[in-house]
């Protein structure tokens, strides 16, 4: 039975946000022994600066390693080979675990024999922005109903928010690539389904994310997560669910089909009728919804045509 686990973050320019992660995981309370590893890329704000005053407060259950490369995937390999327990758990910069998460997760993982649990990205915002942003993450209208962003009953999917690994399992795999800067979850837990092993989703499992709070960064991550989503799927058209399809061809519709101004008048009729959000949200619901639906449709296109870049 598995006890002890090792937390692992990848870290790239999280200066407002790697304290407050940082103490999330620390905050966790497990049966056997636990650590952090921070991976730091290399920031241009004041993140490394931070985790050296962490790594002072923390001891030795918080180690850092340098990664040259600003990696997600490459990242998160060093943080796996330098860590000392036989379960690893992904937690990013940017989210908070629920209090008994990482217990919780522990269980799962005993009861089900899975390579690899995990639960629900809550996406939560300060601004109006963000939480407009938030709001698109959380419902079907925003991301199309993935089980880690509107929920689902206990038990296999085809892939789950971050990750709490069966480490044995995951190194038996190849870890992560990195040749894959985006969809690396994904494509990881493809890789773990195929030689046999469960990806098993748990709605108990509560990740708060903190989502981009502007519009030009939400643009720039839609449009390059739709493009490694392209990429994935040119390398693996068999296992591209229909939802992944939808942005692209609500793309195509916009040209050659559907006039603008109809797809903006549901657009409207969507902000308009949001429940939990301030009126200020619903008037950003007018251009976040947009910009997720066709910035990540367009990056599609792109990652399709020309593969990984």
């Amino acid at each position: 039975m598995h006890k002890n686990i090792s937390f692992v973050m990848p870290v790239l320019n999280e200066e407002k946000y790697l304290e407050a992660a940082v103490k999330s995981v620390f905050s966790q309370k497990v049966e056997g022994d636990m650590e952090l590893v921070l991976a730091l890329g290399p920031s241009v704000d004041a993140t490394n600066t931070v985790a050296n005053k962490l790594e002072e407060q923390y001891g030795n259950q918080l180690q850092l390693v340098e990664v040259a490369v600003a990696n997600t995937s490459a990242q998160l390999n060093a943080a796996i080979e330098r860590s000392s327990f036989e379960v690893v758990l992904r937690v990013d910069a940017h989210a908070e675990l629920s209090s008994d998460y990482a217990q919780t997760a522990l269980e799962v993982l005993n009861q089900t024999g899975a390579g690899n649990v995990g639960g629900m990205m809550k996406a939560v915002g300060e601004s109006d922005f963000q939480s407009a942003v938030a709001y698109g993450y959380n419902n079907r209208i925003g991301l199309g109903g993935g089980a880690f962003h509107v929920g689902a009953k206990a038990g296999p999917q085809e892939s789950v928010y971050l990750g709490v690994f069966d480490k044995q399992k995951l190194l038996a795999v190849g870890g992560f690539d990195s040749k894959w800067v985006r969809g690396q979850d994904w494509e990881l837990n493809q890789r773990l389904i195929a030689a046999g092993h469960k990806v098993w989703f748990d709605p108990r499992l509560q990740v708060t994310y903190r989502p981009r709070s502007s519009w030009q960064a939400l643009a720039q991550q839609f449009f390059r997560t739709g493009s490694w989503r392209g990429s994935l799927t040119r390398e693996n058209p068999g296992q591209s669910a229909a939802r992944y399809w939808v942005p692209p061809l609500l793309v195509l519709s916009l040209v050659f089909v559907v006039p603008l101004w109809i797809y903006l008048g549901v657009i409207a009729l969507a902000a308009i009728t949001a429940k939990g959000v301030s009126t200020g949200s619903r008037l950003w619901l007018m251009v976040v919804l947009p910009t997720m639906h066709l910035a990540w449709g367009a990056g599609f296109w792109l990652g399709l045509i020309r593969g990984a870049k």
